[in-house]
């Protein structure tokens, strides 16, 4: 799954992206020309019980592919135009915008209101979808006068109840559309058609003020202090528990930015188990199992005859697959069923 970071510039996008992804990308400005992809990790207490169990070669967290685009910096994309191209297959999209002071940042508007900024990008989401529908409805227009192709109508018809929401000042995700109307738009790369997250950049010394921010403009954001979290991703892991504890923090925020992004993305997460590798794998909510064995093979889906099938809390009060077999809480599972978070998975197969 990929998200794609933008937001106002010197709002900490890039400060952000090298938090989550334990990155070293330039800052301040220097980078925004540069398009940033890294990973991150989703911390599962599950990975780490069945690791302890099975004690693999190699432990594997899901994780979740960020881009940071440097739209909305100087030096970075100048038109509507090349603002998809940078995003392009991102799945949501996370915007930042800043509520610390700076005197040796600048904001670009001279002041700091992070609900104008986030009411700034929205509208700017909206702009650029309505100017690609406007092109193609110039060109629809002719073609359907001159071909009167019915497929070509009924997306003109489509692209108009788009128009029309846009022009409303709603994003095209508050359209209401069937599932073959989604499909046949998807290929137009609507921004405003993505689910979106909100963060929050404060400063450290407003650590103590977070709850001003549990709304906004209809939101509920994640609120972190990127700069101070960027520290933190750089320090070893055994220096990490101190530097918290220094600033009077239990965790990091940024376990709560990778949860809500698959939270957004309506994620779950099933595991497969054995001596090489504990791992949890990624799939939307209703993956059945075919797919969810395409997930880790595709030779697994071709050739997918049954899953076997446990809950990972099942699991854990058995101690082991031969146990749960005899207790009967490892069962059988055909192509149709649908994938619970926490399943542990393995596929019979033949090729």
């Amino acid at each position: 799954m990929k998200i794609g970071i933008i937001g106002p510039a010197a709002s900490g996008k890039t400060t952000l992206f090298n938090a989550l992804t334990g990155g070293v990308a330039a800052t301040g400005g220097y980078g925004a020309a540069r398009v940033n992809i890294g990973a991150a990790a989703v911390a599962d207490a599950r990975v780490d019980a069945l690791s302890g169990v099975f004690k693999p070669k190699k432990a594997t967290y899901a994780g979740v592919n960020f881009v940071d685009a440097g739209v909305g910096d100087a030096g970075a994309a100048k038109s509507a135009e090349a603002i998809p191209q940078a995003l392009e297959g991102a799945d949501a999209l996370l915007v930042v915008v800043r509520a610390f002071e700076d005197a040796g940042v600048p904001h670009p508007k001279e002041s700091v209101d992070p609900a104008r900024d986030l009411a700034d990008v929205r509208f700017d989401l909206m702009l650029r979808d309505l100017a690609v529908v406007e092109r193609r409805m110039e060109r629809l227009e002719k073609l359907v006068r001159v071909k009167k192709d019915p497929a070509e109508a009924a997306e003109l018809a489509l692209l108009g109840r788009i128009r029309e929401v846009l022009e409303e000042g709603r994003p095209v995700r508050s359209l209401d559309m069937s599932e073959e109307e989604a499909r046949s738009v998807k290929g137009f790369g609507f921004l405003s058609a993505k689910p979106l997250l909100v963060v929050v950049n404060i400063g450290e010394d407003q650590l103590g003020e977070a709850d001003a921010f549990a709304k906004l403009n209809g939101e509920t954001p994640v609120v972190l202090a990127a700069r101070l979290e960027e520290e933190l991703a750089q320090l070893p892991a055994d220096e990490r528990a101190a530097f918290l504890a220094d600033y009077d923090l239990e965790s990091s925020a940024l376990d709560k930015v990778v949860q809500a992004s698959f939270a957004l993305l309506d994620l779950r997460c099933f595991f497969t188990v054995g001596e090489d590798e504990v791992r949890s794998w990624p799939v939307r909510a209703g993956t059945v199992a075919l797919h969810a064995a395409g997930t880790i093979h595709s030779d697994l889906e071709r050739g997918f005859i049954r899953a076997e099938v446990i809950s990972f809390p099942d699991f854990m009060a058995a101690g082991s697959l031969a146990s749960a077999r005899d207790r009967g809480t490892l069962r059988l599972e055909g192509k149709d069923y649908v994938v619970k978070d926490g399943d542990i998975f393995h596929v019979r197969f033949n090729v």
